[in-house]
């Protein structure tokens, strides 16, 4: 689809449905989920076990071919969590399993296909255990990028930049990029650059929301039902 044919009055009430799936169906599996959230096809979003908390302003894009799955199978009663913070990105295909405790913090961006976890799941020699878990911690503006694997006990300092396809199997200090399997520091961020981060975005989210409408109207505006029915159901190389 080249454009986006459908009438903004429809486009709206896709809009509201997809808030209502989420507080109808997601709200209720979370400990907690902040306000101002924006869930892209959250039928796609897959939750299981407890507590599950997300911040404030949290974007969550999903599609049917890459859910994002956010799972707590605790190591034992009592352990297992997953915290994640306010204006956090959890993009298409991320997932994020823990055994013990895996806490994103504030303005955080996790890549298509990212995956993080807390335990290996099974042991070398019983097969049948959890294996060997430790705690993961992504502190503030952490960038992890696609199809990233963040593994059990590492801790990514503030700031830092993990590369697409990286192995993360020991800590990465802040203000860095790294990259590789396994994933080792290839270049240092100067921490006396200013850093813009999600929160920016969403520092007056009322006018953000009215900006988001007007932006919308206007694209839509020429978008007629006909129009848009047509589309489905005899779609064209100038659609």
């Amino acid at each position: 689809m080249r454009k986006d044919h459908r009438p903004y009055a429809v486009k709206r009430a896709y809009l509201k449905f997809q808030k209502f799936y989420t507080l109808h169906f997601l709200r209720p599996q979370l400990e907690s989920l902040g306000r101002g959230f924006t869930f892209m096809r959250p039928w796609h979003v897959e939750l299981f076990g407890s507590p599950i908390r997300i911040g404030r302003f949290s974007t969550v894009i999903a599609t049917s071919d890459k859910k994002v799955r956010l799972s707590v199978w605790p190591e034992k009663a009592g352990s297992g969590e997953i915290v994640i913070g306010d204006y956090c990105l959890i993009s298409p295909g991320v997932r994020i399993s823990s055994a013990v405790s895996i806490k994103i913090g504030d303005n955080c961006m996790l890549a298509n296909g990212a995956y993080i976890t807390d335990s290996d799941w099974h042991g070398l020699y019983n097969r049948l255990s959890l294996g060997k878990a430790r705690p993961v911690r992504l502190e503030k503006n952490v960038w992890i990028g696609d199809s990233a694997i963040i593994c059990k006990g590492v801790t990514i300092g503030e700031n830092s930049v993990i590369g697409a396809g990286a192995i993360v199997v020991d800590s990465i200090p802040a203000n860095c990029v790294a990259a590789g399997n396994p994933a080792r520091v290839v270049k240092r961020l100067d921490p006396s650059m200013k850093m813009t981060t999600r929160s920016h975005w969403y520092a007056d989210p009322v006018r953000l929301a009215r900006d988001f409408v007007a932006w919308e109207q206007a694209l839509l505006r020429e978008n007629t039902l006909f129009g848009w029915l047509k589309h489905l159901f005899f779609p064209s190389k100038d659609d």
